[in-house]
């Protein structure tokens, strides 16, 4: 097993090992005096490690009350949100007691963002079971929904008790879904570790996955208790979600998120290189770690509606957007945009126009 703490306010600890699922029970009781779990996930996860999970918490002495929802981003809405909310207090659920979130990104925003808000705060435990959430997701405290209008546009900063990751859950996982989660841990290399990403690069890296994903988690660990609200660095962990959420708008969520970011890397690596402030062979080297590893390096948008979609982004601030470009493998910089710009910075992105 293999362990990171998360030194933010309320620090934390990140378990990672094969085997670990069964232990989610007595972890939990060791970290809070919750009476009641309520298991937040979807049906798919239910079907597959529902019973396991609640099994374990029952074995520590806690009741369990089991919910689960659609599975899809479809269900990261405010409906669900508030039936989750209805859940726990249905059941009775006090400010002592926990939410165990099983499941990818979508259960654990949703799940965190219900306990981040139920009786004002409420204890969450993330268990994720797919790659994306266990590299990114579930550490860091982001919970949300989406509105129509875009993503992640309503949510809460929660830090969680202690998240559990078992890449044994990882062997269930659809080869396009495991890419998904690839595509985040290629941006952590890209972000900050060029050996990580040499690593990935290869697209032969499984045997390692404890060690992948626990440096990953370091990284997003050490970024968030520097920052742990995004009011600075953190906004370099956004590296290829500007246009990849623009991207993920436009395809009305059917091109799943790690897709959309590894475009929106190729993005960012492509305005960096128009620019003149990214070395010549990064953007090359992206693309071919990408496609190594199942992903795709563009999305077929216009840059019009890229850019228009691109305006709906929570991490606008007034008239700027924040861009994160690359400027080699392993180090990315913040570069501060006027929106007036997104036009032309878009047909840089997709190629239309070059400087």
């Amino acid at each position: 097993m293999k362990t990171v703490m998360v030194h933010t306010a309320k620090p934390y600890e990140v378990r990672i090992g094969c085997g670990l699922l069964g232990q989610a029970g007595e972890w939990l009781t060791s970290l809070t005096k919750a009476r009641v779990a309520a298991l937040i996930t979807d049906d798919t996860v239910d079907a597959l490690y529902g019973d396991t999970v609640a099994s374990a918490l029952a074995g520590a002495g806690l009741r369990v009350e089991r919910m689960c929802f659609p599975h899809g981003e479809a269900s990261k809405t405010l409906e669900t949100y508030g039936k989750i909310l209805c859940f726990l207090a249905e059941h009775r659920l006090t400010r002592s007691d926990a939410v165990v979130a099983l499941g990818g990104g979508v259960t654990g925003d949703l799940a965190g963002f219900a306990a981040a808000t139920y009786l004002r705060g409420i204890a969450v435990m993330q268990i994720p079971t797919t790659l994306l959430a266990m590299v990114d997701s579930s550490v860091g405290g982001k919970t949300g929904v989406n509105l129509p209008a875009g993503k992640n546009l309503v949510g809460a900063f929660h830090q969680p008790v202690g998240v559990l990751c078992d890449p044994d859950m990882l062997s269930t996982l659809p080869p396009e879904v495991f890419a998904d989660g690839t595509a985040e841990a290629i941006k952590c290399g890209v972000l900050c570790d060029e050996a990580l990403f040499a690593t990935l690069a290869t697209g032969d890296w499984r045997a390692d996955i404890e060690a992948v994903i626990a440096r990953c988690v370091s990284i997003k660990a050490d970024v968030c208790a520097e920052d742990e609200r995004e009011a600075n660095r953190r906004q370099l962990l956004n590296l290829g979600h500007t246009f990849g959420h623009a991207i993920e708008r436009l395809s009305d969520y059917s091109l799943p998120h790690g897709h959309a970011v590894a475009v929106g890397m190729v993005y960012a690596a492509r305005i960096a290189t128009s620019l003149g402030r990214c070395e010549a062979d990064c953007l090359l080297r992206l693309e071919a770690a990408l496609a190594k590893n199942g992903l795709p390096i563009t999305a077929g948008y216009s840059s019009d509606a890229l850019a228009n979609a691109a305006l709906i982004d929570k991490k606008r601030a007034g008239d700027t957007l924040t861009f994160v470009l690359p400027q080699w493998i392993g180090v990315c910089e913040l570069v501060p945009v006027p929106v007036e710009r997104l036009p032309e910075l878009s047909r840089l992105a997709t190629g239309e126009t070059t400087i």
